[in-house]
């Protein structure tokens, strides 16, 4: 019996999922702690970096997805119901409160990058009540932003890589274009505070 070969939808629905779930906020800003530590600090210090954001941030966050899933109180991994993200950002805003707490008493540092990153889901948190903006896209336009300080041809990448992600969540109908542009603008506000402090911090 012949296979069927999907159709220009199916394909397009299955490449758009893959991009949406490859470049999911947590992925794209691990990938430029990843880097930035590894390029930027001794191996030792760049663990020493990068373990306590996943210890704090990405797997506490991970686990509150994953067990409301599970209990019915979310509807997806994705969070994309505008009454469910309520909770998710009140509970993302303590693990980074945490997170920010534990870098100035321990690591003796001011974590510019995660500030600014407080800064955007608060924002995105108030948005919420408006429009339900799309956090993929804001992450990765921030990402951009990050990559942008350290390395501008990746930063150049990346805003293609936010605005392929953008066009998945509408294709995927987890938000709307207007959302999507909300959360690019929101983003890009906020981007564009961090890298004018930091060219300022480098003169």
């Amino acid at each position: 019996m012949a296979q069927s070969v999907p159709s220009a939808d199916t394909l397009l629905i299955r490449i758009s999922k893959f991009i949406s779930n490859f470049f999911n906020p947590f992925t794209s800003l691990l990938v430029y702690l990843l880097y930035y530590n590894l390029t930027t600090f001794p191996f030792k210090d760049a663990l020493w970096e990068f373990v306590p954001k996943i210890l704090i941030l990405v797997v506490p966050i991970t686990l509150w997805i994953y067990w409301n899933v599970r209990k019915g109180n979310y509807s997806n991994m994705d969070v994309s119901n505008r009454q469910e993200r309520k909770s998710l950002y009140v509970f993302i805003l303590v693990c980074m409160l945490v997170y920010l707490l534990f870098s100035y008493m321990f690591q003796e540092s001011f974590d510019l990058v995660m500030l600014f990153l407080l800064v955007l889901i608060i924002l995105m948190q108030v948005s919420n009540y408006f429009i339900k903006s799309s956090m993929h896209t804001a992450l990765n336009v921030y990402t951009a932003a990050l990559f942008a300080a350290v390395s501008p041809p990746i930063g150049i990448l990346w805003i293609l890589i936010a605005a392929l992600v953008g066009a998945t969540r509408v294709i995927l109908k987890r938000h709307t274009t207007r959302e999507v542009v909300m959360g690019a603008l929101i983003a890009a506000s906020i981007s564009f505070i961090y890298l004018y402090i930091v060219i300022q911090h480098n003169q």
